[in-house]
């Protein structure tokens, strides 16, 4: 049985050169070191291949409760996840290189690749995951195997397979801090002689997954907002001749939620006074109920404001938000992976993707709002945003006797991302009511299709029995066409219109920007040379580049200079707009975001001693990201600024190692990585007054990156102590460090999350083989809450300083037990 994290690091035939850190466990035999991975889009095993990989193994997942993406930040140095809020429903960084949450135009920097198949979206940091083989998460840029979206690194969960043998399994779990319950369970085994089959479900409901503060004016406020998820899968391996085989993957998940916001709590600046809500236009202030402590595990977060609860018909939330917050997604996923062995020395492979993806929510996004007679006071939005993508890749792979051989392959994938909303900005119905009786500005209609296709080749050659040089190039083309209408907006704002003058105030009635398009291409080439000394020390260097797709802003607001995409609209008021082709450029600009490259490359050692029992790798890195895709938002203005960070640079070493004892099942391991990243060019990440060139322009040029901590690392032990041949107790621990970092990308004076240590443990007891074994669990038993991110409290008053900070979940102790037979 594998240990709590082991380590590897290997280099392989072809790719690129770094090292490969395996924190799954270590058996006392030695084939059980053997970790594989698909870091290159074939199985190798951790020894040879030349990424940077920390692998975690079904069984750390199982004995650590770890269900979702978040759960696995304390074993992985540089990583870090955010769960919930607006725009995109989450974040994944790595060696503070990420994508913000806010924006759900962007894909991730770290893509989210799922049985093989890439997905950029990050509401899927949301969804749980169960009966899951492994975890790889691939640092730095991987453009060459996973293509676009994985410019900084890439985040792979495999899920179990059916097994040779009929197997059943099941477990059940209470954690008493949420008050949660989860069961689960697989069955799997043959059918028949070439055709196998894995059943698995799990259940888990949540009553308190977020608490709220004392006097929050919510239903919520005593009973907590709760959480449920379903995830269900069926697994169908076919192997009809010797050179064939076929894997069918059918996923269902089903979250549903009382919160949007989650761990969204209010740090309230320097001045520690909770910002009143200010609404500029009707000149009106809501008290805000934060009670300013962020490190209470407890969340103030209101319902709606009774005033401001009527939806138009027929649009997302009309039939459903009563003034209470939910967050439901329902997400079907399809993969077929198919291998057809040409001849003894070509195989061609195959993997077609789908992903269904539909979230509703609805939450109040001034995060406070208490009016004077106790009425909750939140300002709602209610959303739909939703994914359709089809995915095929094809790939030709040799296995030559001699010194070449060679992967050529092909990708397509097809999007399209609906998003609609009803949003609140200048608050018209405090102004006097619309006559159609709706309380929100405006009903927005978001619409983004892209099409991206990609041809890849990667080669390697043995120049000598001991140096190998490998590498590759990809080039990809991506398109993308967004269209924005708003079919509804209150009659306060289109009567503001005419007070205003000249273009108003804000777009009229039914007004539709037309297709705004985006395209572009790229090549990123990747090299590895590799030198083996001996079987057990290996020395490597590789270049590596990475491209992220740009894309057109889907945030934008109905404000009446949007109007500028439409062609011929400027020059309907030429004393405004002398030159129209210039202030059409501008308007379109300011909704196109630049594609994010980056280049770079690594160094580094690998060995091992003692046959395997002991391993320790070093690889440092260097990589430059151009163009970095980032998105503010202006809590006192309430718009959002999206922009590319001129340059990005991300430096430092990791050191990872593994010793399995003398001691009968006792190992340990750690891991310790040392990041520096910074600006190295013009970032203009905040400008109050919208005019560019301005002494109120901040530039972060020479700041450090947000969620990038200097220091960050994990020791772990596991100990496994024979009590009869029947009977086994265990133990294992996880102490997680991070340094201190800044939590968000807006100024100088941002949040700075300071340094902190997390504690897991686990204690069981069992049968050997695992039929049956009861466990005792602790997830940060010293109940620490770090920031994630951090950026402006919407409707912020003038001089206003609370900033929104999105946390960890706290301590969790489970019950656990399980078995197997």
């Amino acid at each position: 049985m594998a240990g709590l994290l082991g380590s590897t690091v290997t280099i392989g035939a072809c790719g690129f050169s770094a090292p490969t850190f395996a924190q799954d466990a270590l058996e006392e035999k030695d084939n059980s070191n053997i970790i594989i991975v698909t870091a290159r889009k074939q199985n190798e095993t951790l020894q040879e291949t030349p990424v940077t990989v920390t692998s975690i193994g079904g069984d750390t997942l199982d004995k650590f409760q770890i269900n979702e993406v978040a759960d696995v930040v304390s074993r992985i140095p540089a990583l870090n996840v955010q769960v919930g809020g607006s725009g995109a429903g989450g974040q994944i960084s790595l060696r503070g290189v990420g994508t913000t949450n806010i924006s759900a135009a962007f894909d991730s920097a770290v893509a989210f690749d799922f049985d093989g198949v890439s997905m950029s979206t990050m509401r899927l940091v949301q969804a749980s995951f169960f009966d899951v083989e492994q975890i790889d998460v691939l640092k730095g840029p991987q453009s060459l195997f996973f293509g676009k979206s994985a410019s900084a690194g890439v985040f792979s969960v495999r899920s179990a397979n059916p097994t040779a043998d009929w197997e059943v399994g099941g477990k059940a779990s209470y954690e008493f801090e949420e008050e949660a319950y989860t069961v689960g369970g697989y069955i799997s085994g043959p059918v028949s002689d070439t055709l196998g089959i894995r059943v698995a479900a799990q259940y888990q409901n949540i009553d308190k997954y977020v608490e709220l503060e004392a006097g929050t004016p919510s239903v919520f406020a005593d009973t907590g907002k709760g959480m449920k998820n379903f995830v269900g899968r069926m697994t169908l391996q076919w192997d009809p001749t010797d050179n064939f085989s076929a894997n069918l993957k059918l996923n269902y998940n089903h979250n549903y939620g009382d919160s949007l916001l989650g761990h969204s709590d209010i740090d309230c600046g320097a001045n520690g006074v909770a910002d009143d809500v200010f609404l500029a236009v009707p000149g009106v202030s809501i008290p805000s109920n934060a009670s300013c402590n962020i490190q209470d595990g407890l969340y103030p977060h209101p319902d709606g404001h009774p005033d401001l609860q009527v939806i138009a018909p027929g649009t997302t939330g009309a039939d459903r938000y009563k003034g209470q917050s939910y967050n439901e997604t329902n997400t079907v996923f399809v993969r077929l992976a198919m291998d057809l062995q040409l001849s003894d020395t070509l195989t061609l492979s195959t993997v077609s993707g789908f992903l269904d993806l539909d979230n509703e929510h609805a939450d109040h996004f001034s995060y406070v709002g208490i009016l004077a007679n106790g009425d909750p006071g939140g300002l709602p939005a209610p959303f739909t945003d939703s994914l359709t993508q089809h995915t095929q890749e094809l790939r030709l792979t040799s296995d030559f006797d001699g010194m070449f051989n060679f992967m050529v392959g092909g990708f397509w994938e097809s999007r399209s991302q609906p998003l609609q909303t009803s949003q609140n900005a200048f608050l018209g119905s405090f102004l006097f009511p619309d006559s159609r009786g709706i309380t929100y500005d405006w009903v927005a209609d978001r619409t983004t299709k892209s099409e991206a296709l990609s041809f890849f080749g990667s080669m390697s050659l043995d120049i000598t029995d001991q140096l190998e040089l490998s590498g590759g190039v990809r080039w990809t083309d991506e398109q993308k066409t967004h269209r924005t209408s708003f079919p509804f907006v209150h009659n306060a704002l289109t009567f503001l219109n005419g007070i205003v003058g000249g273009i108003g105030l804000v777009v009229p009635e039914g007004f539709q920007t037309g297709p705004v398009k985006f395209s572009d291409s790229n090549i990123s080439p990747e090299l590895t040379l590799k030198y083996q000394a001996t079987p057990d020390l290996n020395f490597y260097a590789s270049y590596k580049t990475g491209f992220k797709s740009g894309g057109v802003d889907n945030s934008s607001l109905p404000t009446a200079s949007i109007q500028l995409v439409v062609p011929g609209f400027a020059e309907q008021y030429p004393g405004l707009y002398p030159d129209p082709e210039a202030a059409r450029a501008a308007a379109l600009s300011s909704l196109i975001y630049d594609s994010e490259t980056a280049k770079g490359g690594e160094i580094g050692v690998k060995a091992m001693f003692g046959n395997g029992a002991f391993r320790i790798n070093t690889a440092a890195f260097y990589f430059v990201f151009d163009d970095l895709q980032v998105q503010n938002f202006d809590g006192a203005a309430v718009r959002f600024l999206t922009i590319n960070a001129g340059e990005l640079t991300t430096k430092g070493f990791d050191v990872d190692w593994s010793w399995r004892t003398p001691v009968e099942g006792l190992s340990f391991s750690g891991a310790l990585g040392y990041t520096d990243a910074a600006f190295t060019d013009t970032f203009i990440s905040q400008d109050p007054d919208g005019i560019p060139g301005n002494a109120d322009d901040v530039d972060l040029d020479g700041r450090t990156a947000a969620r990038a901590p200097k220091w960050s690392g994990n020791l772990a032990v596991d100990w496994r102590i024979p009590v009869s041949d029947t009977l086994e107790f265990g133990l294992s621990g996880n102490a997680a460090y991070s340094s201190s970092y800044f939590a968000g990308n807006n100024n100088f004076t941002d949040y700075v999350q300071d340094s902190y240590v997390s504690l897991d443990g686990a204690v069981s007891i069992g049968e050997p083989d695992g039929k049956w074994k009861l466990s005792l669990i602790g997830v940060n038993l010293t109940n620490e809450l770090w920031a994630n991110t951090v950026g402006d409290r919407p409707f912020l008053p003038a001089g206003g300083d609370d900033r929104i900070v999105t946390q960890n979940r706290g301590r969790q102790l489970f019950v656990e037990a399980a078995f197997k037979f």
